[in-house]
């Protein structure tokens, strides 16, 4: 990975304090949920976002992310990558700093979008993976 990817992905997740997960999951067997839990466990302010779900992990669950009435730091996205677009335009919308597709999901479109506002993307990689390999 080249260093200025890492530099910068290293100055979200340092900057960060407040992270929306949309697409959270109360089934422990999820990657939504483990990864929500190891948010929590790093000390950041979590916002589950998911409409099925009153609340993950003892948080309360929000239906979409203009239902938090915080600022969002991070939008990490567990979601198909044909779903992600209205996902960055609410983040865009709510004014998150940026927006964070999960290994897998891949939406040049969504990037380009977020991008184009002002968020910083990140496409296509593990939060925590990330995490553990740059801030711990």
């Amino acid at each position: 990975m080249p260093i200025e990817e890492d530099m910068k992905i290293k100055d979200i997740l340092s900057e960060a304090r407040t992270i929306a997960v949309v697409g959270a999951s109360d089934d422990p067997s999820r990657d939504s949920h483990s990864i929500t839990r190891f948010l929590l466990d790093c000390g950041y302010e979590v916002f589950p976002v998911n409409p099925k779900c009153d609340s993950i992990l003892g948080v309360k669950c929000y239906p979409d992310l203009k239902s938090i009435r915080q600022s969002i730091d991070i939008v990490d996205v567990f979601r198909r990558a044909d779903a992600v677009i209205p996902v960055a335009e609410e983040a865009i919308e709510v004014g998150a700093k940026s927006l964070w597709l999960q290994q897998g999901v891949v939406n040049q479109d969504a990037a380009t979008l977020a991008e184009q506002r002002g968020l910083n993307v990140i496409m296509d990689h593990c939060i925590a993976v990330e995490h553990r390999r740059l801030i711990r």
